[in-house]
């Protein structure tokens, strides 16, 4: 088939590619399909092609040459969507393929115990069959790709004036982007992956590490676990623990529920029983209409169902926990349609509790052991 042909016969060759490829990987790093994937997180499942949107793009174009559009903000724009519409194409293979997103300092040298417990992660997630996303620059991001191997890494590099050239574990591989934007970059690290993995770092680090909790908190972003991993002898994220629980837990300015959307370790173990663990029984979810989906990987029993309807029942709107099939609206993913479903109307704004949810399902099973949960 000629590489350069479009439209529904080489989406159909790309998914064969895939679906291969997903075969021979550990249950534990298949995921959902990308292509199906809502974002922002709250956005409802469509069976509508995307012909409308396009429109909608062409519009806006059109609107912006009518409204004399400034070159400057027009450059941000014809950068950023080239950004983005290169990146969704690099990622667009592997979308099925779970992936953790590795942030912290560029300026960890190799000797330091930061280093040597990213490429210890790295290896431990590649062992699994996931894949390793990082900023593709020196220090931290550097070791997640050293312990990864080049096949499993994923790279999203960024242009600027004193930084940073590709580190060599992903130097020329097709699997590298490198954008101009902070944000676009930001975008790409958080849309395209199962669980996020921060060591210590400078003020990217910690930007990257609030804003991903940000997204989880409003609801912005699907919900995934965000581990805080300080060295074995380190108290780098202890302390901003310490600071969030003073300065932001006591005033009233995070709910209590919400320490539950993130974890901090000194261990790369609890790390990686962390992301694991978090897709033993949940798989996904999605909104349907009204309703919040949960698809699991096994179906509950009477007494578990009837315990989440008892101790969860203060984040619903109305009505109660229902387990199903898959629901009509989800027709979309056939390849996940044998889940079975927990359906409920979620009030859309406990997303700490919801998290509490998604831990009590995950070990409300003894068929998950520890060092292979979500097989």
């Amino acid at each position: 088939m000629d590489k350069k042909q479009t439209g529904h016969e080489s989406n159909q060759e790309l998914d064969n590619e895939t679906r291969e490829k997903l075969e021979t990987l550990p249950s534990e790093a298949v995921g959902e399909d990308e292509i199906h994937r809502p974002q922002p997180a709250d956005e409802p499942i469509s069976t509508v092609e995307s012909q409308d949107l396009f429109r909608v793009i062409r519009h806006t174009v059109d609107r912006l040459e009518k409204d004399n559009t400034a070159r400057g903000d027009l450059k941000i724009l014809s950068r950023t969507l080239r950004e983005l519409r290169y990146a969704f194409t690099v990622f667009r293979p592997y979308r099925r393929r779970r992936k953790v997103t590795i942030f912290g300092s560029a300026r960890t040298q190799a000797d330091h115990s930061e280093y040597q417990s990213a490429v210890e992660l790295g290896r431990r997630m590649a062992g699994h069959g996931w894949m390793v996303i990082t900023g593709a620059g020196g220090g931290i991001m550097e070791a997640g790709h050293r312990g990864a191997g080049r096949e499993a890494s994923m790279g999203l590099n960024i242009m600027l004036p004193f930084e940073q050239s590709a580190n060599p574990y992903i130097q020329g591989d097709p699997k590298l982007v490198t954008m101009k934007y902070f944000f676009t970059r930001k975008l790409m690290f958080v849309k395209e992956c199962s669980g996020i993995v921060c060591l210590p770092g400078g003020f990217g680090t910690l930007d990257e590490a609030l804003e991903t909790l940000t997204l989880m908190q409003t609801g912005k972003q699907m919900m995934m676990p965000l581990v805080l991993l300080d060295a074995p002898d380190g108290d780098y994220w202890r302390d901003l623990g310490t600071f969030m629980d003073k300065q932001l837990l006591k005033t009233g300015m995070i709910s209590p529920e919400d320490v539950s959307l993130y974890k901090i370790t000194n261990s790369v173990e609890e790390a990686v029983d962390e992301i694991l663990n978090f897709y033993c029984v949940y798989h996904s979810m999605r909104y349907v209409r009204d309703s919040l989906v949960f698809r699991l990987k096994e179906e509950l029993n009477e007494n578990t169902l009837e315990q989440i309807r008892e101790q969860f029942s203060d984040i619903l709107v109305d009505g109660t926990y229902e387990q199903t099939k898959a629901l009509p609206e989800e027709i979309g993913e056939p390849d996940l349609a044998h889940l079975p479903r927990l359906v409920f109307h979620f009030n859309r704004r406990a997303m700490g509790r919801l998290r509490m949810l998604i831990d009590f399902l995950n070990q409300s099973t003894a068929e998950c052991p520890d060092d292979a949960c979500g097989a």
